[in-house]
């Protein structure tokens, strides 16, 4: 079958390769699935570029931990029935060599998640680690009905689907932009208000659509943003960090602390395996009550894995980065 690897770190071009490799065969609790759609995520290409000095952790490595097919077999122990199934896929390259950018990987049973009908395969394919990070920021402090939820970045990836899931759990969600020019580019229905950061004193937008501060903050930016959360947070809230503008982050602590507020740091790969089959559940509950959409730029084939990896390093893309391999 076919499949893209690289065997060094470095470049795309100069480091991933395509080519034939033999099928896998599942392990006992595993399936095999039959890919149709491989999902590129900023972890995917951090992971081929050595990204904070990380060596390479398998010889060889299949890229990508997400995507969407069919199951085609299964290991001991997994009900058979479950061949045929349409399902999507999250961490498939999650301390695992064989990734996503294959017509076939094989991965543990709960990470194989029945896909229904009214699902697309490449909506699917964008579930994985956004949508898990998402729904850890959302919701690992509890339900958030009720309450009222800043998501940073609502064009990203983790935003935008942190923001459709606080919406689908009941939240009144606040979400923010960089600059005023990219208000028009977020799908409605995102978030209930939107604020532009480049505006004249974002703050007092913000305490204006939630004059009591806002319960919880979902953060892509948190160097960058942390003193504006403090001004705006409500008493014992919630700060979720996915990610963050400087390595080594200072925060306003006395504010923080006057708030008796909560830092949530958020590393995906490592979120507890009960809370990963949580936020898988409930992703496909909202995607097949038609609560999530995902603007995709056009899916390209498995040979232009190189080409799809340079889109999501330089950010130049029209949405999340799709590989066709059906």
């Amino acid at each position: 079958m076919r499949a893209a690897w690289f065997e060094r770190q470095g470049e795309a071009a100069e480091v991933l390769q395509v080519g034939q490799v033999a099928s896998p065969d599942p392990a006992a609790g595993e399936v095999r699935v039959r890919l149709t759609v491989s999902g590129v995520t900023p972890g995917d290409v951090k992971k081929r570029q050595s990204w904070l000095d990380a060596p390479m952790a398998f010889p060889r490595i299949v890229p990508h931990s997400d995507g969407a097919g069919r199951i085609d077999a299964v290991g001991a122990g997994v009900d058979p029935a479950r061949v045929g199934s349409r399902v999507w896929v999250f961490g498939a390259q999650s301390y695992r060599p064989f990734g996503t950018a294959a017509e076939a990987t094989v991965v543990p049973s709960a990470q194989a998640v029945d896909l229904p009908e009214a699902v697309g395969d490449s909506l699917g394919a964008c579930l994985g680690i956004p949508g898990i990070t998402a729904h850890r920021a959302v919701f690992g402090d509890g339900e958030v009905r009720g309450t009222r939820v800043l998501v940073h970045g609502v064009l990203g990836a983790v935003g935008s689907l942190a923001a459709q899931l606080a919406t689908w759990g009941g939240a009144t969600v606040i979400g923010t932009v960089r600059r005023a020019s990219d208000v028009p580019r977020v799908e409605p229905g995102t978030a209930a208000h939107l604020v532009a950061l480049d505006q004249h004193d974002p703050v007092e937008v913000i305490r204006g659509l939630a004059p009591g501060g806002v319960h919880r903050v979902v953060e892509v930016a948190l160097a960058s943003n942390v003193d504006l959360d403090a001004a705006v947070i409500a008493p014992d809230a919630v700060i979720a960090a996915y990610a963050t503008s400087t390595p080594r982050t200072p925060i306003p602590f006395w504010p923080l602390l006057f708030a008796n507020a909560t830092l949530r740091l958020l590393g995906s790969d490592d979120f507890p395996q009960q809370a990963k089959v949580a936020a898988a559940a409930d992703l496909t509950s909202a995607a097949a009550d038609g609560a999530l959409h995902v603007r995709t730029a056009p899916t390209l084939p498995l040979e232009d894995i190189a080409a799809a990896h340079r889109a999501v390093e330089s950010g130049a893309r029209n949405g999340r980065v799709l590989l066709h391999l059906s």
